[in-house]
């Protein structure tokens, strides 16, 4: 069966990654700014990793679902292929921050990382080697238990069966096992949902794009109404991706996404090593402290991040044909 492409989720993709890419550095400087929309809406910007992770199970799904239960898949071009994605460019990451800030934690954490079996530890997000990082590791767990999940959402009904279960997990893993988002139980729930909504995609076709919007709309402010829980992320992110489901717009669907899209993930984990770059040569300085400067910071360290995520895709490229790695 051929993978239908759903061109709007390649927007979803390049808003969540240059989000995520704001409020780090809001949150990593000082600039004098005011108002609502950087100190409250800004600032939660880093919960659009909970959007990957539905975008992430439903691309998955689209890819892999009925390969699996079909038993047409073979797992080690499976595994293969998701460690030839992610590890190059992750690894020279993380040798780089090694070189950068050498010791012996540095050094046990990045070989952590550089096995992308770290999500499997019970503080992956405590890891300071490409902090970001964690996201990789949770990712790669999820992977890993893959064809498991298959087996769970084999079934519309068995599909919401176990999300109210993952809800429930959600829930004790926060207030008794004292975990978070770095824990593949705590956000089982949002890669569930993405699979509900992947087996759903035929009924959601049908529905009507400006009620969905109006919805996601009201899902926002109600998002920034409240304190953020877990029933909020799931809205707010749900209703997203079914919007782009069903939404052909130029917003979302256009050249400009498409490439950010392409690099998102590399974009993801490299923009604070950019960000760290620039601020050693005073780059995020230079027009003062206020909002003119935060703009022009945001603006340099996207296009730093896409640049070195290019060149070191290119060479990560010309190295693997070399080295004859398909």
């Amino acid at each position: 069966m051929e993978k239908k492409h759903y061109g709007s989720i390649d927007g979803l993709r390049a808003f969540a990654a240059t989000g995520i890419l704001m409020m780090h550095i809001a949150s990593n400087s000082d600039y004098n700014v005011s108002g609502y929309i950087y100190n409250n809406v800004i600032s939660r910007f880093g919960n659009f990793v909970f959007l990957f992770m539905v975008i992430s199970a439903f691309g998955m799904c689209c890819g892999y679902y009925e390969r699996v239960l079909e038993n047409k898949i073979s797992f080690s071009d499976f595994y293969g292929k998701r460690f030839k994605k992610i590890l190059p460019f992750f690894a020279c990451l993380v040798i780089l921050d090694i070189l950068i800030s050498p010791s012996i934690s540095s050094i046990y954490e990045g070989f952590a990382d550089l096995t992308l079996l770290f999500g499997f530890l019970p503080n992956a997000g405590s890891i300071e080697v490409i902090g970001v990082g964690w996201f990789i590791g949770l990712i790669f767990v999820f992977y890993i238990c893959f064809p498991f999940y298959c087996v769970l959402i084999q079934n519309k009904k068995r599909a919401i069966a176990i999300f109210i279960i993952s809800l429930i997990y959600n829930f004790v893993c926060g207030f008794y096992f004292n975990v978070g988002r770095s824990n593949i139980l705590y956000s089982s729930c949002f890669f569930i949902i993405g699979g509900i909504i992947y087996l759903f995609r035929n009924e959601i076709l049908k529905f009507n794009k400006w009620i969905i919007l109006s919805l996601l709309f009201i899902s926002i402010i109600v998002y920034y109404a409240i304190e953020g829980n877990t029933i909020t992320h799931l809205l707010v992110s749900s209703l997203f991706l079914i919007y782009a489901i069903i939404s052909d717009g130029k917003i979302l669907k256009n050249r400009v996404t498409s490439f950010i899209s392409s690099v998102s993930m590399e974009i993801y984990l490299s923009h604070m090593v950019i960000f760290r770059i620039i601020e050693k040569l005073h780059l995020n300085t230079v027009f003062g402290n206020g909002l003119i400067q935060y703009i022009i910071t945001v603006i340099l360290v996207l296009a730093g991040a896409i640049l070195f995520s290019i060149i070191m895709k290119y060479f990560i490229g010309k190295c693997l044909y070399k080295l004859k790695i398909k």
